[in-house]
């Protein structure tokens, strides 16, 4: 028999605490040993981990483990005995400079204060590499430490930058990593942020530090409410008269974007309707709703009227280059001619309409249904897929929501809302933004609390869609549920300043990026988790 091989070791509790001995020695590279020569090879000529004499062997203890420090938690590390790999003055960053990992390779180098090289490889440095036929899928990746070069691979740029996101957290919170084998994906395609900017104005700069952190976590969408009652908060030249101030600029939104997309992250807007449009119709108050009493109902447009849709659609269709992702936000929440006891009798025009335009036992439903459908054409042209809130797709009628769109879960608090399993057994794919974990509503009104990372990290999961209770396995799986958003809504935009946002969503915001990388039972106990959360950031 040959030497034992070392087991195969999952990240658990026993793991975390061991790091604190077995790599205390590990320091971080300093600035001023940051140089360590220019973007060339910098002496080194042999291959992949070859040696020079310019960069020493290392010299550290071998030791085995432990699994790189990491929020979201590595989900597979095998480790190996090894000096591990540190940070050094002889450490570069290697890829293609003008390959297609240049932009990744070119931020870890400078978060790392190190060069960026096009190599060859040696001992100190970081190789970042894609592989197509590596099984992680798009946004996995396998990172190797050993002999003192780490090496980094994914199917895709995707999988290769959060492969640096694990490395760069390891190296802030213990100055490097273990020799071993890391090989990690998500379990849901869609890990998100969604941010009310509608009835709060936050700051271009500020949604880019949000966008940085989320980058770190392996957040991929950020939703942005951009219109309601209150404002709408998106420059137009369609319409400029529905702009509020203050609000952000199209050059600011393409600043946004672009640095959403340098962290792989989609951005999704939303332009709520035909409830949530108070400050269109502020500007247009000729396409306000009014009913049977002729008195105007708040936030809510006409749908009966051509002139609402124009709007709209005019809206939707300026903002689909200036958001190249392929997702687009419909809303369809709270229409509020849809929660009164009779929607036909508080609305006679609105049926009167549904009739003749669906037949005569339409309602004011299947004229909401219809608007809704109208509007997700309008994005499917512009190449996007559709979502909507899922009191916006209504269970019976004369007229169906298409099922092209995704359906976003977030209560099941609202008068006449179906049960999520409902929505799941009929084919609908469900993103959870479950209100009772996953809202974060400034003031607290409605009997809303700010939600702790605390709880999301013990209790939820993708699977608790509603309250606290999980779907069934059968119906829980990525292929019916890809994902979820944690959320901020600014019902009381004054409670708090966005700095106070920013630190009170911290902690929730980490729990559920680790929930939505790995759903399972965490190993790590809260208190330690939200250390380390600390430590990596």
């Amino acid at each position: 028999m040959g030497p034992k091989r070392p087991k195969k070791l999952t990240v658990s509790t026993a793991v975390f605490a061991a790091c604190s001995v077995s790599l205390l020695t590990l320091a971080g590279c300093s600035s001023e040993d940051a140089g360590g020569g220019s973007g060339g090879n910098g002496g080194g000529s042999g291959g992949t981990g070859s040696h020079s004499p310019a960069v020493p062997k290392p010299t550290e203890p071998a030791r085995t483990g432990p699994a790189p420090a990491a929020v979201p938690s590595v989900r597979d590390f095998e480790p190996v005995r090894g000096p591990a790999w540190k940070p050094s003055k002889f450490t570069r960053v290697v890829a293609e400079p003008g390959g297609p990992l240049a932009d990744e390779a070119r931020l870890l180098a400078e978060e790392l204060k190190v060069p960026f090289s096009k190599g060859p490889a040696r001992t100190a440095d970081v190789r970042l590499s894609l592989d197509r036929g590596l099984d992680t899928g798009r946004e996995g990746y396998v990172m190797e430490s050993r002999a003192g070069q780490v090496k980094i691979a994914g199917a895709d740029h995707a999988g290769v930058f959060y492969g640096t996101r694990t490395l760069l957290q390891s190296v802030r919170a213990r100055g490097g990593v273990a020799d071993g084998v890391v090989r990690d994906k998500p379990d849901r395609p869609q890990r998100g942020f969604m941010l009310d900017i509608a009835r709060k104005h936050f700051s271009a700069r500020w949604i880019e530090d949000r966008i940085r952190e989320m980058g770190d976590l392996k957040l991929n969408q950020l939703q942005l409410h951009l219109s309601d009652d209150q404002a709408f908060r998106v420059e137009s030249d369609t319409h400029p008269e529905v702009v509020s101030k203050p609000h952000l600029t199209k050059a600011e939104m393409r600043r946004i974007v672009k640095l959403a997309e340098s962290r792989h992250i989609e951005v999704i807007p939303e332009i709520d309707s035909p409830g949530h449009l108070g400050a269109v119709i502020k500007a247009h108050p000729e396409i306000q709703l009014e009913n049977a009493s002729g008195e105007p109902t708040e936030g809510a447009v006409d749908i009966a009227d051509p002139r609402a849709a124009k709007i709209v659609d005019d809206l939707l269709r300026e903002y689909a280059d200036l958001f190249p992702g392929k997702r687009w936000h419909l809303g369809g929440d709270e229409y509020l001619a849809l929660m009164q006891e009779d929607p036909e009798a508080s609305y006679p025009g609105l049926a009167a309409k549904a009739r003749e335009k669906y037949g005569r036992d339409a309602g004011v439903q299947d004229l909401a249904t219809g608007w809704l459908n109208d509007r997700a054409a309008v994005v499917r042209d512009e190449g996007k897929i559709p979502q909507a809130w899922n009191d916006g797709i209504h269970a019976g009628g004369e007229v169906r929501a298409e099922q092209d769109r995704e359906v976003a879960y977030w209560t099941g608090k609202e008068p006449g809302q179906r049960n999520p399993v409902t929505y799941l057994k009929e084919g609908w794919k469900l993103i959870n933004l479950n209100d009772e974990y996953l809202y974060y509503v400034l003031g607290e009104p409605n009997k809303f609390t700010y939600p702790t990372g605390r709880r999301i990290y013990d209790e939820w999961t993708p699977a608790v869609l509603r309250g606290t209770k999980p779907v069934p396995k059968s119906l829980s799986g990525p292929e019916h549920i890809p994902g979820g958003r944690f959320a901020v809504w600014c019902d009381r935009a004054g409670a708090q300043t966005p700095e106070q946002v920013a630190a009170g969503i911290r902690n929730p915001l980490r729990a559920t990026a680790q929930k939505l990388w790995d759903p399972g039972k965490p190993a790590m106990s809260w208190e330690d988790f939200k250390r380390l959360g600390e430590r990596v950031s």
